[in-house]
This record gives structure tokens, sequence and C-alpha cells, in this order.
């Protein structure tokens, strides 16, 4: 029996399953690190603590697995995406915390960035000039860490996402690399060349030299070391996590769709081998390369997900977890007016306001807890409903159904308004871990066991399809006022 890990290191914890041959689920580790808040906007992690959990996570899966880290066949890695760090080349230590992609305190630079050099960089990237992407937080580590420039003069200065640095640790220092739906995510990468972008580089004012190489999504990069793992298996696949999703949702035909439900919603849509333009406010992202050949996405990400339902455990306590929220959202007829926009770091697609705020709007005297979760959860779908809508207008593809995955598809409230706000099916696989599972399938691929990505088309299973239930004039209704919500939000604050 062949046996396959896919990690996926995401924003509030680290998954790590481990699926056999057949691609069942065998066993899954997962371990939460520290969200680290030292000011208003900023948010990060530690890098040390993210490469224990992750180490701990792997364990906990072959224990639940019982098989031995020999048995392994190969490893596929996924990661949040832009957060970044850097780190000492000769003691290997982070020099600082790892800063979050929610994290605004570019915010001004990037506005400052975007008048001048806003139309070239999203010419060359795809992307729109944001505190969101990797560049502006790497700028801000080299110029105002003490001592970072004078590593960086010596070559002593390591920098990249957290694949590099995880990829650099399990294989004690011998990797150092990024692929390209990674690299696509700092706005340093050039979409048509398909390496770093001088030109930017320059403009931002970080040395390539600093850089990690980029690699094709599926290849062996190295082999772990004892320092992660007691045996030597193939790291031979490492994306972004969003991508991941994508392929583990076998999203591999030209206008499908998915939908990952994590701390925030990322909707992607498969466009094929030419980077398709927004006009809307979407990304366009390279999404793999597979022999060196490149697939593209249009990506429309939500900052706040399941965080805003974290918030309401964590932030004000109305509920204990998340899976109350469902029957709590069910036990009242409507949300009696009330809209949440959850905009705790800014809104992203397809607005990119990085001023806006959380705003809840229509409370009275009446409004109970029920009503704000279901508030909550209706904004989730609300988000993704408005993303779906451009992405049709830039792509010109009806989309027919939407693929979603990640902790929030077992709640069928959510699920089913979803499907009502859409107006179209909405799917949930029998394996909602898409994320992992596609970083596996990745690690498959890189190592010749997987031949093709068609043939990851007979792993998706259909689980349960939601089927919309409202009527055209209330959805166009219910959207007309989540808008208004979304305007009173916007630009709230001018300085962050």
């Amino acid at each position: 029996m062949k046996y396959f890990l896919g990690i996926d290191q995401g924003t509030t914890g680290t998954t790590s399953i481990v699926f056999d041959e057949e691609w069942n689920i065998c066993g899954k580790g997962y371990f939460e690190h520290k969200q680290i808040y030292p000011n208003p906007g900023w948010v990060e992690h530690d890098p040390e603590e993210i490469w224990n959990k992750t180490k701990e996570s792997v364990a906990e899966a072959l224990s639940q697995s019982k098989i031995n880290a020999k048995e392994l066949t190969a490893i596929g890695l996924d990661n949040q995406g832009e957060t970044c760090m850097a780190w000492d080349r000769k003691t290997g230590k982070p020099v600082y915390n790892a800063i979050v992609w929610q994290d605004r305190r570019t915010s001004k630079q990037a506005d400052e960035l975007k008048e001048k050099y806003g139309k070239l960089i999203t010419q060359k990237t795809g992307l729109t000039v944001d505190a969101y992407f990797s560049a502006l937080k790497i700028k801000w580590i080299l110029e105002n860490v003490p001592g970072t420039k004078e590593k960086a003069e010596k070559g002593e200065l390591l920098i990249g996402t957290l694949d590099t640095w995880l990829l650099w640790k399990m294989t004690t220092e011998k990797v150092y690399i990024t692929d390209p739906s990674t690299a696509s995510r700092t706005m340093l990468f050039n979409l048509h060349s398909n390496q770093w972008d001088d030109e930017i580089l320059d403009i931002v004012g970080i040395p390539v030299s600093l850089l990690p190489e980029i690699k094709t999504s599926a290849e062996i990069y190295g082999y772990t070391d004892h320092c992660f793992i007691e045996a030597r298996v193939p790291i031979a696949g490492s994306v972004v996590d969003q991508v991941a999703a994508l392929f583990g949702q076998a999203c591999f035909d030209k206008g499908t769709v998915k939908t990952t439900y994590g701390t925030g919603c990322f909707m992607l849509m498969n466009t094929g081998e030419k980077p398709v333009y927004s006009n809307n406010g979407l990304l366009t992202i390279a999404a793999w390369s597979i022999k060196g050949k490149i697939v593209y996405a249009l990506d429309g990400g939500v900052y706040i997900g399941g965080a805003a339902v974290q918030w309401l455990r964590d932030g004000i306590e109305i509920i204990n977890n998340a899976s109350e929220t469902e029957a709590l959202a069910i036990s009242v007829p409507d949300t009696g007016g009330l809209y949440f926009v959850p905009a705790f770091s800014g809104l992203a697609a397809p607005y990119w306001d990085q001023y806006a705020r959380g705003t809840m709007l229509g409370i009275t005297g009446g409004t109970t807890k029920a009503h704000i979760v279901r508030a909550t959860l209706e904004a989730i779908a609300y988000q993704v409903a408005e993303n779906l809508e451009v992405m049709e207008k830039d792509s010109g593809i009806k989309i027919k159904t939407m693929r979603a995955d990640g902790g929030a598809v077992a709640n069928a409230f959510l699920m089913q308004f979803q499907a009502d706000i859409l107006g179209i099916p909405v799917d949930v696989p029998v394996i909602t871990e898409t994320t992992a599972l596609g970083a596996a399938c990745f690690g498959a691929l890189g190592i010749g066991e997987l031949d093709s990505a068609e043939s990851i088309k007979s792993i998706w299973k259909l689980n349960k399809r939601y089927m919309p239930q409202i009527s055209e004039n209330q959805r166009k209704a219910m959207m007309g006022k989540w808008k208004k919500a979304v305007a009173r939000s916007r630009n709230w604050i001018n300085t962050v």
C-alpha cells in the first residue's frame, strides 16, 4: 500500500492528512497556532511555533493512520499565501514574526505605490496594489527590523512565504524554493515571464538575491530530514492553499469554480493556459505549473469568512463553538433586518478598500444573539455571491455550479443560503479537506504516481448538492440591501 501526505499550513492552524493509494483518508492531525496582534490592524504569526505545530500535526496524522513515516511515498505542501517572513541564514532563526496576509500596516505605502505604479504592477503581476500581498510586508521588515539591511548586504538574510520557510526546515536548510502559485501572491512575480520581476523589485526596493528560486508545482524538491520525520521521503509538491483546493476539487476545465470556506473565503476559477484580466476587482494569478506548463485562474478573495464566526466565539463570546451557529441561525426566520459587514481588515475583492471596517446595521430592540449569528453566516454567503457576479462578468462564462470546501461546508444553513443567494447549485464533495488533498495530489504528481491532473477527476465524489430555493426577486432584494450595508462600511478610517 502506498501513502501520500498532504500538509495544509493555514492561517489559524496546520492540518496534515495521510491518504492511501485509493485516496481514502487514513489519519489526520490538526494543531492551531497563536494569532498575534501587536497593534490595531497588525497581524503576526510566530514562524517557530508554526514549524513545531506542523511537526505535531504530521506526527498525529501518522499515529492515527497507524503507519510509520518510512511508509510514506511522497509529501505535498500548501501554504497560506501572502504571509511572509525573513530569517538569518546562519542561525536559522526568524528576525521577526511572520507578517500575515490580513495585516494592514503597509496600507499607506500601498496607496502611494498604487498611485505611481498601479497600472504597471497590475499588468505585470495580475494583482491590484494592496497591503494584502507580500511585497510591502517584506519591505517593512527590511526597513524596520534592526540589522536586516546589514544581513541582506552580507548575504545572510533569507526571505520567503511560509512554503519556503517550511521546505527549508523540513530538509534541514537544503531547499530554498517557492512555486509560481505562491510567487504570484507576492506582487513581485511576472505572469508573462514566470520569474521575479526586476523592475518591480527595484521600485519596491527588494534585492532579487534574497528571494527563493521558483520551481514548478510538482517535482521532487528534496527529501525530508530527521529533524522533521524519521524517514527520507520525497517532498514533491508545493502550491498556495487556494490553488491546492482548486486542484483537490478537480477544477481542471476552463470555467470551473470552487470556493473554500476557511478563515477567509476564496473563490477561484480555472481560466486555462492564458491569463484573464479583471475589470472588476478580481486577481489574475498563476494557478499551477506542471512540466513547465502554467494554468491560470481568476481569484476572488474575502478576508473574513470563518474568522467572523471565530470572533463571535472569542471576541464577543456569544457562542461556545462554531457548531452552534447552524441551530441558532435556523431558530429565527430571518435576521430581523440585521446586516453585518465583517470588514475587520478592510474589504478585499471586488472592493479593495483598505479602510472599510466591520459594521452592523438594522439593530433594533428586538435583535437577539440568534439574529447576529444568522447575519454573520449570511454575510459570508453575500461576500461570495458578489465575487461570483464579477467573475462571470470578467470571464464571460456563465457559472453553472460552484464546488465548496473547507470547514464551514458542514453548516447546512450556510450552504443552503449560499445556493439561494447565488441562484445556482452548490456542490459539497465527500472529502471536504480538499486543500490537503490537493497538496497530496501535487506530491503524487511530482514523483509520477499520478500521471496527469485529469487522473484526479475520478477521486472527486459528490456528497451533497444544495439547490436554490428562493425567487430571483427575493435574491435581488436581499443583495441590494447587502450592498447598501457594504457602502456604509467603506472608507471608515483613513490611517492604520
